[in-house]
């Protein structure tokens, strides 16, 4: 939809429905008073100031509508749109114009949780919550069928979309730094936030913020990916695990030798380097084997 020919929303400023609610019961007034006196007469011209009174009344009284705070009146004309009223308050205005309310509060929508696949073509489930509100009035109520079920319908295509444009998690696949669905939290937020507001332009509406609520592997694959993920972490602690065990075997040889409590050849420095590191990087207790003889058989 071409955002220049879209229908704006025009303010329309109503009267003040107190005075004119004072005024209608005057009318009213007035008008009994000139019946009774056109009748005990009897007087033509009473009766008749009773009729044109008691219609003034009946006019200041139907105008009558209420508005709460946050809360405006669309105003038409034999469906002419006239203007948009957000005074709050008991207001006033022709009678014969037709008042639609809506509510300018913020709103919420849970999307519900969709299948998707990401980035690799991975299916992931997916749900986002968005708040919402009606920013022009017009646009929402004249420039789509009914801009709720808009809202809903365009959330989702918007959530079907960003999944897609991302991976659900780093790997060797990936450039270094790139934005991932898990790790990036904020900037596919931000970047939902942005989407939903270029789709839901064509509809008067302004999103206040959108969050993803839940994010998770589908079914068929979430175990195999949960054993990825151990395998990737089993393989990070192994690493920090030799590591240390090389440095610690290091500092002893280096230690022994600097103090000179035993001379070591290579045979049996590689011995006991064999020895230490299965101590160090073993997952079990070790149980040690004591040697008789030489350190050669």
């Amino acid at each position: 939809m071409n955002a220049s020919h879209a229908r704006r929303e025009k303010a329309f400023s109503s009267a003040n429905g107190y005075l004119a609610a004072g005024a209608g019961i005057v009318f009213l007034l007035g008008a009994a008073y000139l019946f009774k006196t056109g009748v005990e007469t009897p007087d033509g011209l009473s009766l008749l100031g009773a009729v044109a009174s008691g219609l003034a009344g009946l006019l200041c009284l139907t105008g009558l509508f209420m508005l709460q705070p946050n809360e405006s009146a669309i105003l038409t004309l034999f469906g002419k749109y006239i203007g948009t009223d957000r005074s709050e308050g008991l207001r006033w205005a022709f009678p014969l114009y037709v008042k639609r309310r809506l509510s300018l509060r913020a709103r919420n929508f849970n999307a519900p949780t969709l299948k998707v696949n990401d980035k690799r073509g991975n299916p992931v489930e997916i749900s986002a919550a968005v708040v919402w509100r009606v920013r022009d009035t017009a646009q929402a109520v004249f420039e789509v069928d009914d801009f709720e079920r808009y809202v809903s319908i365009q959330a989702e295509a918007a959530l079907r979309h960003l999944a897609s444009q991302y991976a659900y998690d780093e790997g060797e696949d990936l450039p270094q730094g790139e934005t991932t669905l898990r790790a990036g939290m904020d900037i596919v937020a931000d970047a939902l936030k942005t989407e939903l507001q270029a789709r839901f332009e064509a509809a008067g509406v302004e999103v206040l913020d959108a969050k993803l609520t839940h994010l998770a592997y589908a079914a068929e694959i979430a175990q195999v990916m949960l054993r990825r993920q151990q395998a990737e972490a089993i393989i990070s602690a192994r690493s920090k695990i030799v590591h240390g065990a090389v440095s610690m075997v290091e500092a002893a040889l280096k230690g022994l030798s600097e103090r000179g409590i035993v001379e070591l050849d290579d045979e049996r420095k590689a011995a006991m380097v064999s020895n230490l590191l299965v101590v160090l990087c073993s997952d079990k207790e070790t149980q040690p084997i004591i040697n008789t003889g030489t350190l050669y058989n």
